[in-house]
């Protein structure tokens, strides 16, 4: 699988996981280092996304849209837009951008941010 494939792949991994509060699949896909800004514009580490991952994620039928995928060599930028269905009912979307960087032969995600609309 290529490069391109391998993070089409994890980037649907990525969304279904938060969907499903998946923190086994982070644990395992995540650098050491990793950080996330927040839709407040927090930032927490990787303990703190692990954390608010094991919560369930709120809304229903999450899934990404408009993936673009840029690569630069041993890293990668992904931009994607989300939908999905919140309590209410109502449609609710957002945007994200993950950085992943290869690293021992493999892709890890080491930053992300996320916005809701």
């Amino acid at each position: 699988m290529n490069d391109l494939d391998q993070l089409r792949k994890l980037n649907e991994h990525y969304v279904r996981s938060v969907a499903e509060s998946n923190v086994q699949w982070f644990e395992e896909n995540l650098s050491k280092d990793f950080l996330n800004t927040n839709p407040d514009a927090s930032l927490v580490d990787r303990a703190g996304f692990l954390a608010r991952i094991a919560q369930p994620a709120g809304v229903t039928g999450l899934r990404p849209e408009d993936v673009n995928i840029r690569l630069f060599g041993d890293v990668a930028i992904i931009h994607a837009r989300t939908v999905y269905t919140k309590p209410d009912g109502s449609a609710g979307s957002g945007r994200y951008t993950d950085i992943w960087a290869r690293q021992g032969g493999r892709w890890v995600c080491v930053a992300a941010q996320v916005a809701r609309g």
